[in-house]
């Protein structure tokens, strides 16, 4: 598969760019960034052969099998759907899109084409918690009757306009519950099945943008488990923290730390050693290049990816409408 990128920013330096480089039967052929210079610059220094300032010049390039769309989620229905329209497949940053709406867009863009959308959820394939999976799937743990997320971070300082595009919501969507949090709720999606109930209640208490700064949140899983959440990022305390409690044990790892994950049974505590791998997206996206070229399938699809944004709206209806967020 010969891919091309939207959008080279920072996250295609290190955690995804270089793995469509790195995966079996793919290669990076053209990058795009409205700043030429810089987009040349990403090109030079990763040995990418073109490099455009025009996303349409990317997309029509017949050389381009896949586009990988790294922009901020305002522009993702929008590539996405013209890359689809192009006749290409098409891999999306997280959050798929602002809104639930937004993300309907581009799987009725997917199936009007008849191409494949990803979503880069990457967590979905990454070894910490494809063992995690496992493990839960072979019941170490009994049956899971309970969930139970909780998240905090110092606050970033944020200057208004000038603020960073992950806390502005006419960008983002939200602030960092949009931001983090999904990656959470989609793991969860991906380990224990699909959410059918949620409520919520969010808070701003910084006052740089109208981003929500706390949330939380209480749902119930497609198997009945209940679980809850609290995410609070303005907090002296840094906690990164997911426990799954079943009949036989429980299960605790972070979604973003590297630490061990602790497993806890009646025969005592056992912990796992779980590190990333050096370019964190490279096993998603060998599932989505295995995909393509018909040698397995992904586990990050539009489809799944649009539950994650489900929940995400519940959790926040209340609080968009209260401070006249008003998103597509």
């Amino acid at each position: 598969m010969r891919w091309g990128i939207i959008g080279v920013g920072n996250v295609t330096e290190v955690k995804s760019g270089p793995g469509f480089q790195q995966a079996e039967r793919s290669t990076l052929v053209a990058v795009m960034r409205r700043d030429a210079e810089k987009a040349a610059d990403y090109a030079r220094r990763h040995g990418v052969p073109r490099w455009y300032d025009d996303a349409d010049a990317l997309i029509h390039d017949d050389e381009v099998d896949a586009v990988y769309v790294a922009t901020p989620p305002d522009s993702h229905r929008d590539y996405a759907v013209r890359v689809l329209e192009a006749g290409k497949p098409v891999y999306v940053e997280k959050p798929m899109a602002r809104t639930t709406a937004e993300c309907e867009d581009m799987i009725a863009a997917a199936e009007r084409t008849g191409l494949p959308l990803f979503v880069a959820y990457y967590r979905r394939a990454m070894p910490r918690f494809v063992t995690v999976k496992k493990m839960l799937d072979d019941g170490v743990i009994g049956t899971v009757h309970a969930v139970a997320v909780h998240a905090s971070k110092p606050a970033v300082i944020d200057d208004g306009a000038d603020a960073p595009w992950r806390v502005r919501p006419e960008v983002s969507g939200g602030g960092h519950f949009v931001d983090l949090a999904s990656h959470t709720l989609d793991l969860l999606d991906h380990l224990l099945g699909p959410v059918t109930k949620v409520t919520g209640h969010a808070a701003r208490f910084g006052r740089a943008t109208l981003a929500e700064d706390v949330v939380s949140a209480s749902f119930q899983l497609e198997s009945g488990a209940l679980g809850s959440g609290l995410w609070s990022y303005g907090t002296q305390e840094q906690r990164d923290e997911v426990r799954i409690l079943g009949t036989a044990g429980s299960l605790q790892f972070s979604t973003f730390g590297q630490e061990p994950i602790l497993l806890t049974t009646a025969d005592g505590e056992r912990r796992i050693e779980a590190p990333y791998p050096a370019t964190v997206q490279l096993p998603l996206i060998q599932t989505v290049v295995d995909e393509l070229t018909g040698h397995g399938t992904s586990p990050s699809t539009g489809r799944s990816a649009v539950r994650t944004a489900r929940v995400v709206d519940a959790v926040l209806a209340d609080y968009r409408a209260a401070n006249g967020i008003a998103l597509p």
